[in-house]
């Protein structure tokens, strides 16, 4: 059984290392020169322990200080509807493996832990963008293919 942590400002390199990695294998973006900017903002935001954002991972079993696993997501407010009259939605951003320890459960522990903490806050929807590798994993957790026309600005 992998054991699930919340993430800590300590883990905020490491975080952003698995990051990468998600990064190079969907966008083939190599650039590491954005981190060091990042880092002050995630370690406030790991430290925080309320709030829209959270990141669960698990240790590197073979690499003491590293990491094995990410999930981060957030939780934004929308106005109610039909069936989701509170208008609390999950966003899954960041889910990554350290290649060498893939195949051992860690993405899909550390999923089941973050949709928890979705349902502890009262998200009733939970969304997120798949690779194709990476589907069949999210189907087995009960996400469904949704066509959506959504248009992106970059500002």
């Amino acid at each position: 059984m992998s054991v699930v942590r919340r993430a800590l400002p300590e883990d905020a390199e490491e975080v952003l290392r698995l990051r990468q990695i998600m990064i190079d294998s969907l966008f083939n973006d190599p650039a590491t020169a954005w981190h060091g900017e990042s880092l002050p903002t995630l370690r406030a935001k790991l430290g925080e322990s309320e709030g829209d954002f959270t990141a669960f991972v698990v240790d590197h079993p073979e690499r003491p200080g590293a990491l094995a696993s990410l999930v981060a997501g957030t939780i934004d407010y929308r106005i109610g509807k039909s069936g989701d009259p509170q208008g609390m939605v999950g966003f899954v951003f960041s889910v990554a493996t350290d290649p060498d320890a893939r195949r051992r459960g860690y993405a899909r522990a550390c999923m089941t832990t973050l949709l928890e903490w979705f349902r502890e806050r009262g998200a009733r929807r939970v969304q997120l963008t798949a690779s194709p590798e990476a589907e069949p994993l999210y189907v087995s957790l009960g996400f469904r293919p949704k066509p959506d026309p959504l248009l992106e600005l970059t500002l």
